[in-house]
């Protein structure tokens, strides 16, 4: 497999042959007002460029996942981009509608037995944050990839820690795993991702796993930085198994 960090949330995953595009957030830097009651208020969303075009990235793709709508994950100009007949999966048939009524005529539901041309998605749960604000965040989803010929990979989605990551973890035992690591919060209400505190308990649960973090400095109410990460997995000695790309960067499993 190949996974290829594009910014934000959003990236490009070769697996099995086939090319997934995974939470598009298309638009170029600056493009829309940052989200209220949260940091960097003078700053509009992304807060960076794509590191590559539109037309690079969507290049190829087989069918694209979208966790959930959350501008940040399924924006207006990836609704623009993407080819209306193209595979798209939404987390559940609330969402799909939504997709639908854009325009795309291709909307599956990911289930825990969904599959896509001999690769097995297992939908998984997440909760956007802990307590009062998962009200406000509303649902959101992970996807499980696997397949004979590859390793298992867990893309946990806008999830924070907790007890049914770690089952995932227990019962599908991915090999690579991708979290959302951005620490993103507004002013009330704490962790809406991972923190570095949640990085580490999914190391601890999969210690033989790489984890490749993403979701960090795109979006203005991010909280924990690239440099601040890397300096607490040095700390734990995690370095080797604990990845935290910049935009534009691959890894190759």
């Amino acid at each position: 497999m190949n996974i290829h960090q594009i910014r934000n949330a959003t990236i490009v995953l070769e697996y099995a042959g086939k090319k997934f595009l995974i939470d598009p957030m298309l638009a170029e830097k600056g493009a829309y007002p940052p989200f209220p009651n949260s940091p960097r208020q003078d700053q509009n969303n992304p807060l960076v460029n794509l590191p590559t075009s539109i037309n690079n990235i969507i290049k190829g793709i087989d069918a694209v996942i979208v966790t959930h709508l959350h501008s940040d994950h399924w924006d207006e100009a990836a609704i623009k981009a993407l080819p209306k007949d193209i595979k798209l999966f939404s987390q559940n048939e609330d969402d799909a509608t939504e997709i639908r009524n854009a325009g795309f005529q291709n909307v599956e539901v990911l289930q825990e037995d969904t599959v896509f041309e001999g690769i097995q998605l297992i939908k998984t749960k997440g909760e956007h944050g802990r307590g009062e604000i998962l009200k406000l965040a509303g649902l959101v989803c992970g996807v499980v990839f696997k397949h004979s010929e590859e390793k298992t990979l867990y893309v946990a989605g806008d999830t924070v820690w907790y007890n049914a990551v770690q089952e995932v973890i227990n019962t599908h035992k991915p090999e690579i795993i991708v979290v959302n690591a951005g620490d993103n919060q507004f002013f009330e209400g704490g962790s809406l991702v991972m923190n570095k505190d949640d990085v580490y308990e999914v190391y601890k649960s999969a210690p033989n796993a790489k984890i490749i973090t993403v979701h960090m400095e795109a979006v203005n109410h991010w909280v924990l930085s690239r440099e601040e990460l890397k300096s607490f997995i040095n700390e734990k000695g995690i370095e080797a198994n604990v990845l935290v790309p910049n935009d534009g960067e691959s890894y190759s499993f």
